[in-house]
């Protein structure tokens, strides 16, 4: 793995180690500046190894990992198409001290490739973060990609991810061309992960169908939350809820718009005649048994949305580094009033339970 690694500073270490034995207040007050300089390398492409040294009880579970070959072309795709690079796609250098590795992000692995071409990608990824938490096992963890362009290349990728390079879910699209997750193709890949009990993290992007409508910003601001919606919604009333029970799913940005729009969603689709179908005890008791990260949602009145609706144990703290500092959201979170308990779980007491990663010495009393 040394042939991979580059030097350079990295200025990301969350250390609060004020939060051991202290009152609420100073427990609170130290999320805000839980940013400490500190030494580290990055990967040759874009996945930070962050710098060793204090307590840290932020488990990251939205973090993305470029590795050279899938940044490169992504670089590429975004060139034919005119799209400006994010600075961060290019050079980043920060990290937590554990974060859950994903690739998860527009435009996927699929770069107008085919198939076997996608497959390769994959495995690419997949075993490059591997090799990461095969260095690093204290720090990371990992989210394995899955190609989901045929079925029969997903379940032999899935087969890969879990029983060789053991990992602790995988990280699937909102969409995939414009088919969302309960299109009746991808049963036979949710089936078998029903059966290995993964944890299934969900990630938008801008679907090719709205990423370039007008209203005067970029697809992110307003696409990419909706997207998640919309992938939930489709997983909900094609019954891959209420069918695949041994799940865990976790969502990001706080499930996009799903916090909001539950009210409506159940008022038209909760009094339906085939309801038991897919959702056997109600709409929103399908939306409270997910998961859901933080990332880029911290402002109080989407915290406020997402925790009238949901359980705090089922919320987990997610950056979204590099595109969002983490400093602000600490803050953010630290400002709701939330009892300290409550932040100690979403920072990292949740995920630790979630993701089952006792064994890795990722130590709920290090939370």
């Amino acid at each position: 793995m040394n042939d991979l690694v580059s030097r350079c500073d990295l200025d990301g270490q969350l250390t609060c180690s004020a939060c051991g034995g202290l009152g609420r207040r100073r427990f609170l007050q130290g999320l805000g500046g839980a940013i400490a300089v500190g030494q580290g390398t990055l990967l040759a492409g874009g996945c930070a190894t962050p710098p060793v040294g204090g307590r840290s009880p932020v488990i990251d579970t939205h973090h993305h990992c470029y590795p050279p070959e899938y940044q490169k072309a992504w670089l590429d795709w975004e060139d034919k198409r005119g799209i400006p690079h994010f600075p961060s796609q290019v050079s980043w250098s920060a990290g937590v001290e554990r974060s859950i590795l994903s690739i998860a992000s527009t435009p996927g692995v699929w770069f107008d490739l085919p198939a076997p071409e996608v497959a390769r990608m994959v495995r690419a990824c997949n075993d490059y973060a591997a090799a990461m938490v095969r260095e690093h096992k204290s720090r990371f963890g990992q989210f394995a990609t899955l190609p989901m362009i045929d079925i029969d290349s997903t379940l032999k990728e899935i087969e890969y991810v879990f029983d060789v390079l053991k990992v602790d879910g995988v990280g699937l699209q909102t969409n995939y061309g414009d088919k969302w997750p309960g299109d009746t193709s991808y049963r036979p890949i949710f089936e078998e992960l029903n059966r290995r009990k993964a944890v299934v993290y969900l990630h938008p992007l801008a679907a090719t169908c709205c990423g370039r409508l007008s209203v005067g910003t970029f697809p992110a601001v307003i696409e990419v939350p909706h997207d998640t919606t919309r992938a939930v919604v489709s997983l909900l009333l094609s019954g891959t809820f209420a069918r695949n029970r041994d799940i865990r799913w976790l969502l990001s940005h706080a499930g996009g718009t799903v916090p909001m729009l539950a009210g409506r969603i159940d008022f038209f689709v909760g009094n339906a005649k085939n309801r038991d179908q897919h959702a056997p005890n109600g709409v929103e008791a399908e939306f409270r048994r997910l998961y859901y990260d933080t990332a880029n949602a911290t402002h109080p009145a989407a915290m406020a949305a997402l925790l009238k609706l949901m359980a705090p144990a089922h919320v987990v703290y997610g950056s979204d580094y590099p595109y969002v500092g983490m400093k602000p959201q600490l803050s953010a979170l630290g400002a709701l009033g939330l009892p300290e308990g409550v932040v100690r779980s979403i920072l990292g007491g949740n995920a630790q339970r979630l993701l089952s990663i006792g064994s890795r010495g990722w130590s709920a009393s290090a939370m």
